[in-house]
């Protein structure tokens, strides 16, 4: 079951994208995002699921360069 991760800005707070990982990253993975940038999560946040839901949040905190 793959791990659909919001990628977020670690400068500025703001979502950049999702992105669908085959399972959990880890904090030192690296990854390409949409703008063909190569980056590296900072670390990785997982949230507890909405009452009622199976879905966990799971959050990417990355720093792009650009």
């Amino acid at each position: 079951m793959p791990v659909i991760a919001t990628i977020m800005n670690s400068t500025t707070g703001q979502p950049i994208q999702k992105m669908s990982f085959g399972r959990m990253p880890k904090p030192w993975a690296s990854f390409t995002l949409e703008t063909g940038e190569l980056v590296k999560a900072d670390r990785v946040d997982i949230g507890k699921p909405a009452p009622g839901k199976v879905v966990v949040p799971v959050s990417v905190w990355v720093t792009p360069k650009g």
